[in-house]
């Protein structure tokens, strides 16, 4: 019994260029099928978290803001910028019909100079009614902020604790934000009566492009769910009919074009994968097929020496098995280290945001690629299995074709 356990793993180590060229195949299943579906779910994820993080079906902003190119790098890229338009339209906008949820947002970008610690982008909520804010800053933080605190995104340089200065008012960092893999990992939020104060102090400083505002009588721009019974089509166009100097945008339209780069860019490498798997597949079956032919004076010793065709088969199964479990282990682990460590450089390359998947979920997409190559790798042998069993061994013993 101990030799005959021992059988498939001498054949392995005793043909060491075949069992390399099978196990290198496995190795490359193993790590299309997990670094494909880890960076493909990725790409997702982030999509899904931005949309979550926008949380609003439309955004109404000043009309001047939709005539430059910078509103959707602020809204959607975390550039610097601001904006601002009266509160009264603001008003007028909240006494439309179809509105359920309505909440106002203030912009500011500071300055890269001795007034304020960083450059960043400020992004102001109101407490009472914000919808999309605050249910995201909950999950890191559960109190209320108080006047000159902030929330700062996870790729800032700041933690709990820590003094930031803006146009010389320092503020409280509360909390740091969980990474969201979007641009809101560089932002800073806090809430209506410090952002008010922030402005204010710009103005008085003279860095602020809006000289002529009263912070208290501005917004930057109106989120707004549209009530049930509404669509978000009648809803916009109404706003943008009957409100002046305002535009109404859907939101889902200014993430169309990431969505549509995200979409791309998985389609094609699930094409990849799906291309080496057909391929590692066909050269697998050709592998074993050789392997089988080459062996079949091996197997017909075998059998003579009182083997039976099932064990014939049992053999070449557990050859597979152990083939496809080493190869889908060191596929795993290249995989893991290609993507995990360098998952800002695939960013940076793709040019698109880029969110891990929870370790969970990493987790489940491991163990499906171990099981799927492992499969895969027998499923390839079981035709050869099923041939070497069907020979005679007095045929090959005399050198006719079986």
């Amino acid at each position: 019994m101990k030799q005959h356990i021992s059988l498939p793993f001498k054949n392995l180590t005793g043909k060491t260029v075949r069992t390399a060229a099978l196990l290198l195949l496995t190795v490359l299943l193993s790590f299309a099928v997990l670094a494909g579906t880890v960076i493909v779910r990725s790409l997702r994820t982030e999509l899904s978290s931005l949309e979550d993080r926008i949380g609003a079906d439309i955004m109404v902003v000043p009309y001047e803001a939709t005539t430059k190119s910078s509103l959707e790098n602020i809204v959607l890229q975390g550039n610097t910028g601001y904006f601002y338009m009266d509160r009264a339209y603001s008003e007028k906008i909240l006494n439309r019909e179809g509105i359920g949820q309505a909440t106002t947002q203030f912009f500011l970008a500071t300055a890269s100079s001795g007034c304020c610690s960083l450059p960043v982008q400020i992004i102001g909520f109101d407490p009472e009614t914000d919808f999309s804010v605050q249910p995201w800053i909950r999950r890191s933080y559960g109190g209320n902020l108080k006047k000159f605190d902030i929330v700062v995104g996870n790729d800032l340089n700041a933690f709990v604790g820590d003094t930031l200065k803006f146009y010389g008012t320092d503020c409280h960092v509360a909390a740091k934000l969980d990474k969201t893999g979007t641009s809101f990992d560089t932002t800073v939020f806090t809430d209506e009566e410090t952002i008010k104060e922030l402005i204010r102090s710009s103005i008085e400083l003279n860095m602020n492009d809006f000289v002529n505002i009263d912070p208290e009588q501005v917004v930057s721009c109106v989120l707004i769910n549209v009530a049930e019974g509404y669509s978000v089509e009648e809803v916009l166009n109404d706003i943008n009919i009957h409100v002046k100097k305002v535009k109404a945008i859907r939101t889902t339209e200014m993430i169309s074009g990431i969505s549509d780069s995200l979409g791309g860019i998985s389609v094609v490498i699930s094409i990849l994968v799906a291309a080496v798997w057909v391929m590692g597949i066909l050269i697998l079956l050709l592998a074993y097929h050789m392997s089988v032919n080459e062996r079949k004076k091996e197997f017909a010793v075998l059998r003579v020496m009182g083997a039976s065709c099932r064990m014939l088969s049992r053999i070449v199964m557990q050859e597979a098995f152990l083939i496809g479990f080493a190869g889908a282990l060191l596929g795993i682990i290249t995989a893991l280290l290609t993507v995990l460590p360098f998952h800002s450089l695939i960013e940076e390359q793709l040019g698109l945001p880029f969110l891990l998947p929870p370790a969970g979920q990493i987790f489940v997409y491991t163990a499906a690629s171990c099981v799927i190559t492992v499969a895969v790798s027998a499923i390839s042998a079981s035709r050869a299995a099923y041939r070497i069993s069907r020979t005679d061994p007095a045929l090959i013993l005399r050198g006719d074709n079986a």
